[in-house]
């Protein structure tokens, strides 16, 4: 009988914990009796959107980054990322006395590419419809001697993922649910392997755009399934395919992946800015979308959700809530 090791456990997890104590910001849980009223349930929202740079990437790119070798460190870190987990990788080298080459595509927003450069990154720019990013950065980090830090398919950048989720369980106590954006997947699975290894009968919702369920099919499939490159507003989550490391984690956790158009999205990004006072992104509002929109069915007492961040420039946030993209 053979058993395979997952890529993330628990102690993994709790570890990360430790290694971010004191460098990574403890994020607010956030509650609305408005939300819960319409819920019909009682929810409480890990706000990663006050996380370092805006969003949860932090926490994987800093774990993983700061496990590195002296030598290591001294060559630089490479990274290929939308926008968050670029101005994570940025900020953790930074912090770490290295530098970071960041592959971006050429139309990620301009607040995202602003706020990398601001921690010191190299851009180097690809079109995101045409051009293999992961590709692009394994050959810029072979050729100049950099350490590859991807966004989600690596243990420790899952397992730093996953300390948002044992933060909020922490300050909740059990859930009965769980909701989570997926794009990559890395914070599912590292939230999964937190939540479930302490709640074993949480329920792991996570939440897609319409346009790029990629996840929904692979999990339906039971194998990795690509798609066209989705075109969303939310564009943390425009992925084609989910990771192989993040997928062998989710394909045991996650309990079911519900879809959000963009219209509801937006709704979402109204909501928490005119209730609870706060901006997130896309992306970060696709798991608030799911409720307010009705698309989980069977909801429990008590509902943790991850808002995974709140990286939008006000001109694009504006627009976005006016119905535009």
């Amino acid at each position: 009988m053979t058993t395979t090791t997952p890529p993330v456990t628990l102690d993994d997890v709790q570890d990360a914990a430790t290694r971010l104590k004191g460098v990574a910001h403890r994020t607010p849980v956030l509650r609305s009796r408005t939300l819960d009223a319409l819920v019909g349930a009682e929810v409480f929202l890990k706000c990663e959107n006050f996380q370092r740079v805006g969003a949860f990437k932090f926490r994987g790119a800093y774990n993983a980054a700061s496990r590195l070798t002296p030598d290591q460190l001294a060559r630089g870190i490479a990274a290929y990322s939308s926008g968050n987990h670029a101005q994570a990788v940025a900020l953790a080298a930074r912090e770490l006395g290295t530098t970071a080459v960041i592959v971006m595509p050429e139309d990620a927003p301009p607040s995202k590419r602003a706020a990398t450069e601001g921690y010191g990154a190299e851009i180097v720019t690809y079109d995101r419809y045409t051009g293999d990013r992961v590709a692009i950065a394994e050959a810029l980090a072979a050729e100049r001697g950099l350490v590859l830090i991807p966004p989600y398919e690596h243990p420790h950048v899952m397992a730093g993922q996953g300390t948002a989720a044992l933060e909020l369980l922490e300050e909740t106590g059990e859930l009965g649910a769980l909701l989570t954006p997926v794009g990559g997947g890395g914070l599912m699975a590292g939230s999964a392997t937190a939540a479930k290894g302490l709640h074993p009968d949480i329920r792991m919702v996570g939440v897609e755009p319409e346009a790029g369920d990629d996840t929904k099919r692979s999990l339906e499939a039971g194998r990795r399934v690509s798609i066209p490159v989705p075109k969303t507003i939310a564009d943390g989550q425009a992925l084609h395919t989910p990771g192989e490391l993040t997928f062998s984690v989710n394909r045991r956790l996650v309990d079911e992946i519900v879809l959000v158009s963009d219209d509801e999205i937006r709704e979402a990004m109204r909501f928490v800015f005119e209730r609870l006072k706060i901006v997130v992104e896309p992306s970060g509002a696709t798991p608030l979308a799911a409720l307010l929109s009705g698309r989980v069915s069977g909801l429990p007492d008590r509902i943790g959700v991850i808002v995974s961040g709140g990286n939008v420039d006000a001109e694009r946030f504006a627009r976005l809530c006016a119905g535009g993209v």
